[in-house]
């Protein structure tokens, strides 16, 4: 769990920095500079576990504007800027996640579109040949990535709701060597036995 794990770190150690400060004497510009610091840590924290319904509240396609989008889900994993001035910020739900939010935001900077990426229908887009950045821009980022020297391969798998009896599986992209997708598998999630 690196997310949520590298984010109550960081508030904790915020914290600490704020009573340590606050305890040798700042004046009042450290600590509001250290409150602010806090704020946006507990604000990114929030973000990173915030339910869905919360995340996608009160943003409406059309009318939605970048920064609307920037205070409701927070800082995205990754903002991708095309030519045309438009955009596409990516949000995985936490580590090992059933979910990864695309957001489209058009030249005019208002919201376009909300996809969910980690779907069969996203999973049958990936080609053989197509490049790590090709995947990513398509899936966001993976929950895992594991290389394999003897095969000379490197696998991405994401986690997703497959429905059925297992209800959670992991789709994996094997890299072979030059980077490029050789081939793609499902595998099942493994419960403690």
């Amino acid at each position: 769990m690196p997310l949520i794990f590298s984010s109550t770190r960081s508030l904790a150690v915020a914290c600490a920095a704020l009573a340590a400060l606050t305890l040798t004497g700042c004046d009042d510009r450290q600590i509001d500079s250290m409150l602010d610091a806090l704020r946006q840590t507990f604000k990114a924290f929030f973000d990173s576990v915030k339910p869905d319904v919360l995340l996608l509240k009160g943003l409406t396609p059309g009318v939605s504007t970048l920064e609307q989008v920037r205070e409701q889900m927070g800082k995205p994993e990754t903002e991708r800027v095309f030519e045309d001035g438009s955009r596409r910020l990516e949000y995985p739900r936490g580590p090992q996640g059933l979910k990864t939010y695309m957001v489209d935001i058009g030249p005019n900077g208002r919201l376009v579109a909300i996809t969910q990426a980690l779907t069969a229908e996203n999973f049958a887009k990936v080609r053989i040949g197509e490049s790590q950045d090709d995947v990513r821009r398509l899936l966001g980022k993976p929950g895992q990535v594991a290389a394999y020297r003897l095969k000379k391969e490197t696998v991405w798998s994401w986690k997703w709701f497959e429905g059925g009896v297992t209800q959670e599986a992991y789709f994996n992209v094997h890299f072979g060597p030059d980077g490029r997708v050789s081939t793609t598998s499902r595998s099942d999630v493994m419960r403690g036995h």
